[in-house]
């Protein structure tokens, strides 16, 4: 029997374009092929004797002839290619239609309920990447005190306020506010808190970030194993993607770094359940940035933390490493990339150099922990569990 299990997503870290990339204006999107294609001499040692170099399509790694962990790739089921969408499958939920976008920004309707709510007008309400918006915007905000509304690419509702401005608890209100009226054909996937500081011309937003996410439409691996009693214990955004449901205990993170010290606290403990983390500096400081050297240097820098937290692993307890999407920081683009995403899993249980290949849906992941947990009762996704077992 396994005892723990500690599934940590870097945040986009995707190895290469799905079949129907097209369709999201993504060809060619590979976001970790195009990293090490583009930064010479990046060392992804320990990620490599996983089997991350060993993964179907995954090319410019050094060769491992005694690679110590099982691998594979999985395919999204779902329309989309955004965090919910993408952590939602994980764990189990198969969408059978996208959440909403708004390329054009949200209705006027919309707008002027949400306005009518909060007592103030808003700026913005358009398409925009987070820095432009705050260089565009930020000092209006400052003069004015109205909060700036932006999207994306992906189904959010984003909202940034300078923390001198707007408070921090404040912004909080302001989305939870947008968050009951965004419902139906507005039901966006997320709101999301952008707090900020700074002056005019070097505006930097901090780390207290949130998202406010819709509430899982189904029971999700989170609620079958906090229904059986063991701990589900969230590092970092995890919370707010399945909107506390599910969970037992959480930890929210300032950055990458913090996220594996938080994970590794957790780890200690050697409770029996779930540990699950995100990594979202991948994805929120340099995949949207394309900021192709400082994504690197971050997966080495999250690479050179592994030894230490394989180190903290009981016999029974297991490590599976994935992602959630991509976020190609080598494309013109500065949005998610509709892209396989990786899986390695690692433990004194489990066999060694063992190729799952690739998977059909980003919920075998779900399925399989819980089989390794002795649980069952998820609608989606197979258990790869007798694959990578050494029993």
């Amino acid at each position: 029997m396994i005892n723990n299990v500690t599934l940590i997503v870097l945040d986009s870290v995707g190895v290469g374009e799905l079949p129907d990339a097209y369709k999201y204006g993504d060809e060619g999107s590979n976001t970790l092929g195009n990293i090490i294609k583009n930064v010479k001499n990046i060392k992804l040692t320990n990620l490599n004797r996983l089997g991350l170099g060993s993964i179907d399509g995954v090319e410019g790694l050094d060769y491992i002839d005694n690679v110590i962990g099982s691998y594979g790739k999985l395919s999204e089921k779902s329309p989309g290619k955004d965090t919910t969408t993408g952590h939602w499958e994980i764990g189990g939920i198969i969408l059978k239609e996208p959440f909403p976008t708004f390329p054009n920004g949200f209705p006027d309707e919309l707008i002027s309920k949400y306005e009518e709510l909060i007592g103030t007008k808003i700026l913005g309400n358009k398409v925009a990447s987070g820095t432009t918006i705050l260089e565009e915007l930020g000092e209006e905000h400052i003069n004015t005190g109205y909060p700036i509304v932006y999207t994306s690419a992906d189904s959010v509702f984003q909202i940034a306020a300078h923390e001198e401005v707007i408070p921090v608890d404040r912004l909080y209100e302001l989305c939870e506010i947008a968050r009951g009226i965004l419902i139906d054909k507005y039901a966006v996937g997320r709101v999301i808190a952008r707090p900020f500081v700074g002056k005019s011309g070097s505006f930097v937003r901090t780390s207290n970030r949130r998202d406010f996410s819709i509430k899982p439409i189904e029971e999700t691996m989170l609620d079958i194993i906090k229904k059986a009693g063991l701990e589900v214990m969230a590092v970092g955004k995890i919370e707010d993607i399945f909107s506390g449901q599910g969970i037992t205990k959480s930890v929210h993170t300032v950055d990458n770094m913090n996220g594996v010290d938080n994970t590794i606290k957790y780890i200690k403990e050697h409770n029996r359940g779930l540990i699950f983390t995100n990594l979202v500096d991948f994805d929120m400081k340099y995949g949207h940035r394309n900021n192709v050297e400082g994504y690197a240097r971050a997966l080495e820098e999250f690479d050179n933390r592994l030894p230490e937290i394989i180190d903290c692993l009981n016999e029974d307890e297991i490590l599976i490493i994935t992602a959630d999407h991509g976020c190609d920081p080598t494309t013109v683009s500065t949005d998610h990339s509709r892209e396989y995403i990786p899986v390695l899993i690692y433990g004194k249980k489990i066999k060694r150099g063992i190729n799952i290949g690739i998977r059909n849906t980003f919920a075998d992941i779900g399925a399989t922990i819980l089989d390794l947990l002795g649980l069952e009762g998820l609608n989606n996704g197979e258990s790869f569990a007798h694959l990578i077992l050494d029993k």
